[in-house]
């Protein structure tokens, strides 16, 4: 089944969300199992935190500050940051129900987010060997603007990507992101020059997950 219920959690703090992302993930297995059952789709905004994911390496870590919590997480990628003006997308779904490997989800997150931002004129593209939207990929202007870390477990997927929008990019500056000492990390408020409605761009998102995966959505906050 590819029904889909997606969220808008506002603003939540890390912990609370991974809990709530734990609890939906073992409704989706328990429920599929049985032949019926919803997927979840779930946005939300996080206060300051950096998460380093299974394989992370603290090394990446280069200042440690009182503004932002630290947090080890059971995702895949390294060390990323989360905060006030970035969208964090967690989607909670079996791959099955859309017909899709790990591989091709993966693919499948970042055109949602090369769609999204191409709304707004910026030609976002894949960098091999380094899952996540680029801007200006292979050339030495080459930044970052999502960040894509998953967990995958019997086949039902959790945690996801963050859209940079109206981010604060200074607090990039205490770590390496994603382990990365030579690349650099934007916005979409740094490319187009001006501040986004973050309503306008959630609803983008949510359009091209229908799109790109062919999500039917049923709305409940």
């Amino acid at each position: 089944m590819r029904e889909t219920q997606w969220m808008d959690w506002g603003t939540l703090d890390y912990r609370t969300a991974w809990q709530r992302q734990e609890a939906l993930m073992q409704q989706v297995q328990q429920t599929h199992r049985d032949g019926a059952g919803r997927n979840y789709l779930l946005l939300v905004e996080h206060p300051h935190v950096y998460t380093l994911g299974r394989r992370g390496n603290e090394a990446n870590i280069v200042h440690r500050t009182e503004q932002a919590e630290f947090i080890r997480v059971d995702r895949g990628g390294d060390i990323t940051y989360h905060g006030p003006g970035q969208i964090v997308v967690y989607p909670v779904i079996r791959l099955e129900s859309f017909g899709l490997g790990i591989r091709e989800y993966v693919h499948g997150l970042e055109e949602v987010v090369i769609s999204t931002i191409g709304t707004y004129g910026i030609n976002g593209k894949r960098v091999p060997k380094a899952i996540g939207v680029w801007i200006d990929a292979g050339t030495p202007a080459e930044r970052k603007i999502c960040a894509i870390g998953v967990r995958c477990v019997h086949a039902v997927t959790m945690h996801g990507f963050a859209l940079n929008v109206n981010t604060d990019l200074t607090f990039f500056d205490n770590i390496h992101p994603c382990g990365f000492t030579d690349k650099a990390v934007t916005s979409l408020e740094k490319e187009t020059g001006v501040k986004q409605d973050m309503a306008s761009v959630k609803r983008l998102i949510v359009q091209n997950f229908a799109e790109t995966f062919g999500m039917e959505f049923i709305r409940t906050d």
